[in-house]
């Protein structure tokens, strides 16, 4: 299995930076190749500017999906952007990993998506008429391949459980499993959660890892999470609504979108 994590923390030292360590070690103990994007590391520009489109006329107004599928299309693509992209198609398998900050992703990961995930190579593809709206969400150029999120926050696992304050863990992650992974292709694996993460002593560490270094020996077996393809008959096209006669009479939200939701 060839394998890409990409990491997004600022400290080599942290909780994150040593459950990478144990991930990667794990992966190549059972001869997986590996390759580590750091993204602080690498000092990754995380913001989409007109530096990204180098044939973009000085005074034409900058349209960012526009000019990202002019310059995919035409070759022209930055250099960081072009490595990143070369190490998704080579991968098999897709890991992020990151500190859940604001109920999200850090920014400098955001911005890798943005910047990666170009116009013409990961979304704006496919064929658009009364059959298929664009190959996304189960279609496109990431079909076939594995992802997952390695994830860790500070507050408790309660917190984040179904009655929690701060929501569902699965409803925070939704964007990111559904809109950034699954929409371009990828099968998506549940997520890596590790709760109270500035409190765990040595024992809880070694737990957590251990628990990782278990995902690591059974990604290729684990049963993705069960989304919806968008082009498999569930949904009305153009409308990309759920049929109604799919999911609970009235039911809504993040839920209906996992096959067999009450069906």
């Amino acid at each position: 299995m060839k394998v890409l994590l990409v990491f997004a923390h600022p400290e080599p030292r942290s909780l994150n930076g040593a459950l990478r360590d144990v991930a990667v070690a794990e992966l190549q103990r059972l001869g997986h190749q590996v390759q580590v994007s750091d993204l602080y590391a690498q000092g990754w520009k995380p913001v989409v500017d007109r530096g990204d489109f180098p044939s973009l006329a000085p005074d034409e107004r900058l349209l960012p999906s526009v000019a990202s599928k002019a310059t995919f299309d035409a070759g022209e693509l930055t250099q960081d952007v072009r490595d990143e992209i070369d190490k998704l198609l080579w991968a098999d398998t897709v890991i992020l990993q990151f500190p859940l900050w604001w109920f999200s992703m850090p920014a400098i990961l955001k911005g890798w998506v943005e910047r990666v995930f170009a116009c013409g190579f990961a979304y704006g593809v496919g064929e658009h008429s009364d059959k298929r709206w664009g190959d996304r969400y189960g279609e496109g150029a990431l079909a076939g391949k594995r992802a997952m999120l390695i994830v860790t926050t500070g507050g408790w696992e309660q917190h984040y459980g179904p009655r929690g304050i701060n929501g569902p863990i699965d409803d925070l992650l939704f964007p990111i499993h559904h809109g950034i992974l699954f929409y371009p292709g990828c099968d998506v694996l549940p997520p890596f959660v590790v709760y109270q993460a500035g409190r765990l002593d040595a024992g809880g560490f070694e737990a957590a890892a251990e628990r990782l270094r278990e995902r690591m020996r059974t990604l290729a077996e684990t049963p993705p999470i069960p989304y919806r393809r968008q082009n498999g008959g569930d949904y009305l096209i153009p409308a990309m609504e759920l049929r109604p006669e799919l999911g609970q009479p009235g039911a809504k939200g993040f839920a209906v979108h996992l096959n067999g939701a009450a069906d």
